[in-house]
Formats: structure tokens, sequence, C-alpha cells
């Protein structure tokens, strides 16, 4: 296989992980990493920073025309990177304490318990109770549906940046995008409308790669000729994916995203199992 069709397939691939990332929120990483290792047997660290690259395609392409669109709470967002951010670090200083493998294998079963116990039915968004915290910090939104703007209140507002800083900490360990942890904290611990948690997710894991990125290109694992095309691809899927999220269901939506947290704790889990984190 020449440069040419190699590269032709990568894009083809990060259009399709592009799209996926945009909608659940994720991150193209969920499918580019297997992608790049099993189907085309490149080097896992080169996977990951081609990877890290593509899930800030995503995020600046994406979170563009969601805050655009009125979809994405920056509020929410930035306030919650300050807890990822503080993750991170404490996950960056854990390297070389705790066995990654250990922690890809809980990190996988905490994934396979969220996606198995995740509510199937559409998610309606209520005001709630009004929440103080998040009143004083002005959390609370809406976001367009075909009736309107909807309003939404946040609560447990705790125990979602808490969860955000376990999801810094697997990042700063693991070297992932933490794009489902983020979403789990949104939307079934703090009760944000699902559109919403997604959107705001891709709008956060944007700084979480960008960190990352700068130490795997210092340690020269970020391949222009490999990031390019993974680049431009999951650019133009989140793009896409941007303009389907207006228009689809959020039991779609759902059903997506928990056939994604499947198949990234199948390989969380595998690849615990067998050292190769």
């Amino acid at each position: 296989m020449n440069v040419a069709s190699l590269s032709s397939l990568v894009f083809a691939g990060s259009v399709a992980a592009g799209f996926l990332g945009s909608l659940t929120g994720l991150g193209g990483g969920v499918v580019i990493v297997p992608l790049l290792t099993l189907a085309f047997g490149v080097d896992l660290h080169y996977a990951i920073g081609a990877s890290l690259v593509s899930v800030i395609a995503t995020s600046s392409g994406a979170a563009a025309s969601y805050v655009r669109d009125g979809y994405s709470n920056v509020r929410i967002g930035l306030f919650l990177e300050i807890a990822t951010t503080s993750g991170a670090l404490l996950g960056a200083s854990l390297v070389s304490r705790v066995p990654t493998s250990t922690i890809a294998i809980i990190f996988g079963a905490v994934l396979l318990y969220s996606a198995i116990s995740s509510p199937p039915r559409d998610a309606v968004a209520k005001g709630g109770t009004p929440n103080t915290l998040a009143q004083w910090l002005r959390l609370n939104g809406s976001y367009p549906t075909a009736g309107g703007p909807t309003k939404y209140a946040v609560r447990r507002i705790p125990l979602g940046f808490a969860t955000m800083v376990g999801a810094g900490t697997l990042s700063g360990l693991l070297g992932i995008g933490s794009g489902a942890m983020k979403v789990l904290a949104m939307d079934r611990a703090m009760g944000i409308p699902f559109k919403v948690s997604t959107t705001t997710s891709n709008f956060m894991i944007g700084v979480t790669a960008a960190a990352s990125a700068g130490i795997y290109l210092a340690r020269g694992y970020i391949d222009p000729g490999l990031a390019m095309p993974v680049m431009l691809g999951v650019l133009g899927g989140a793009l896409l994916g941007a303009r389907v999220l207006a228009r689809a269901r959020v039991r779609v939506l759902r059903n997506a995203f928990r056939g994604a947290l499947l198949v990234l704790a199948a390989e969380m889990i595998y690849n615990g199992l067998v050292g190769k984190v």
C-alpha cells in the first residue's frame, strides 16, 4: 500500500471518528487509537499523539458551531475545566507511582457499568429545584429545541466537580481525552440535558488534549505525516456532526454514546490486561 492510499484510508476513518466524537462528546480518539493501532499497525505512542491532535480538531471544529447555535454552556465548561486541569496535574504526578494497566482496567470497568446502566429513554430537560450555588455561579441556562428555548437547572455541583477531577486524573494517567467521564458527570451527576452535556464536553476536551499533546510533541510522538490526515478527517467529521446534532433524537445519541462506551471499555480492559498501557 502506497502513502497516498494509506493516507486516504486514514482520512476516511478519521471522518467517521470525528462524526462520532462530535455527536457523543467523546472526541475522535475513542475510534482513532484502535483504528491506527489495530487496522494500520501504528505504534501506540504515535497513535495517541495523532489522536490528541484529532481531539483538538474535534473540539475546535465542533465547539465553535455548538457555541454559536446555543447548545454549549461556556460558563459550565470553564468552571469544570478547573477540576479537570487540577486532576490532570495530579494524574501526571502519579504516573510513576501507580501502574497504568491497573488504572486502565478500573476505568474500563467503570465505563462498562456506565454503559450498561445508562437509561435508554429520552432525556427531558426540566427547570428542577433551584440550586443556590448554580445560581451564584450563573450556571443555569437554556438550549434550542423544536418548541423553542428550553431552560434547565444544574444540580449536585460538588459531585460533578469531583467527578471532573477524576476525569482529569485519568487523562493524566492514560493520555485520553476523558470525554466519556465529562459527559457522564454533566448528564448523570449534574442533571444537564444530554445535548448540552455532549456539546459542552466538546468545548472542554480540547484544553485537556492540548496540554497532553504538548508533552507528546516534546517526546517526538507526533508525526506530521500521520497527524495531518487524521486532523483534517476528524475536523470534517466534527463539522458534519455539528450539523446533524440539531436534528438528531436524544435516544439515538444515547444509544450511540452507550455503544462508544462499550468499545472504549473493551479497549481499556484488554490493553490493561495485556499490559499495553
